[in-house]
């Protein structure tokens, strides 16, 4: 039986604790989509969590869905990431970024008037928040596969980019109704060529990315976040079949190549969940967190029952910088303010109070 608070190795990193600080939007980037310095402080508060992933980060412009979300494809937004890291690794810490195209949930005005791209021209339910208000998504445009290749490179030049910034490696997020997971939903594939139809056509394009991804910046480097059946913005997965021979294509497809994590939105007594970790035979992350708070309890279920290595934890990292010490010692936590998760400045991002401010 293993401890929540005992090391564990996954790629090149050992970490102090069998928990992580999962991504989360927050809407603060700066100008040209920079990570500003507050930023840096923010995740720079956080080290201990021993890996961060940080929020969902486009690997171009027209990969960009949401205000103020920060990219990693200009030299400026480099810089601004390289910030981040070294107040991180200053304290001890690991960061990975979350490369997130979000493929057709996106709006123009928030990307400079950009087009939005899908695997199929099926606009996504819903409404986009603009600076104007709520728009409804617009009907993106399909793919060419003559495109395809450009996409993967999109995803490599951002992993190459979180490199130079000194970033310790990078999380495809083919999760959540984003643009990857357009491609493996049947709801909003509904492509001819080789990157549709089938459960393997429609895995292809993640397996692709994966694989270049790692083979650029070395699969130690390399994790992938899924999740199955999690019918989202649209991405819906109603045929537990098909969800399970797609998402097999997927796993076998990068199983070989040894990269660091698999994180699977999903239950992790789960009979898909334990085959997918199965066939992946690395390191997996669990996240049970979408709709509901990851609390200790939780991590040490899912730990001791020995159904994920590691598990991500959200909503209390947002109030609680040094989460990891205030479970540890059995300390009260700080409450979330929902007001302050997206946007704005320091108020609900860096100023909730360490153990040790209280002291």
């Amino acid at each position: 039986m293993s401890d929540v608070f005992e090391p564990v190795t996954i790629g090149d990193w050992t970490l102090p604790q069998r928990f992580v600080m999962a991504p989360l939007t927050r809407n603060r980037a700066g100008n040209g989509q920079v990570p500003r310095d507050i930023a840096a402080t923010y995740y720079g508060q956080r080290a201990g969590a021993g890996l961060i992933v940080a929020e969902g980060t486009q690997p171009s412009a027209v990969g960009q869905g949401y205000l103020a979300t920060p990219g990693i494809h200009t030299p400026e937004q480099v810089e601004g990431w390289r910030a981040v890291g070294e107040a991180v690794h200053e304290r001890g810490g690991r960061l990975v970024v979350q490369l997130m195209h979000v493929g057709r949930i996106a709006h123009p005005d928030n990307k400079g008037g950009l087009e939005s791209v899908a695997p199929s021209a099926i606009a996504a339910p819903g409404n986009m928040i603009t600076a104007e208000g709520e728009k409804p998504h617009p009907v993106p445009r399909a793919l060419e596969t003559d495109e395809i290749p450009g996409i993967v490179a999109e995803f490599v030049h951002a992993a190459e980019s979180a490199i130079t910034a000194g970033l310790d490696g990078v999380e495809v997020h083919s999760a959540n109704g984003y643009l990857l997971h357009q491609f493996l939903a049947p709801s909003s594939n509904e492509r001819t060529d080789g990157y549709g139809g089938s459960p393997e056509n429609r895995a292809r394009l993640t397996v692709e990315v994966v694989r270049a991804v790692a083979e650029a910046i070395g699969p130690e480097r390399t994790g992938i976040r899924i999740s199955p059946a999690h019918n989202i913005q649209g991405a819906l997965e109603t045929d537990p079949a098909d969800v399970a021979v797609t998402y097999a294509a997927l796993v076998d497809g990068i199983a070989d190549l040894g990269i660091a994590y698999l994180s699977i939105l999903g239950d992790p007594a789960g009979e898909l969940f334990q085959d997918l970790r199965s066939r992946f035979g690395g390191p997996v992350i669990a996240n049970t967190g979408f709709s509901q708070v990851t609390d200790l309890d939780e991590v040490k279920r899912i730990v001791e029952q020995g159904q994920a290595e590691l598990v991500a934890v959200g909503r209390e990292y947002l109030a609680n910088p040094d989460l990891e010490t205030r479970w540890r010692t059995g300390s009260e936590l700080n409450e979330p303010n929902p007001a302050t998760f997206y946007g704005g400045g320091a108020e609900g991002y860096t100023d909730y109070p360490t153990l040790d401010d209280a002291a």
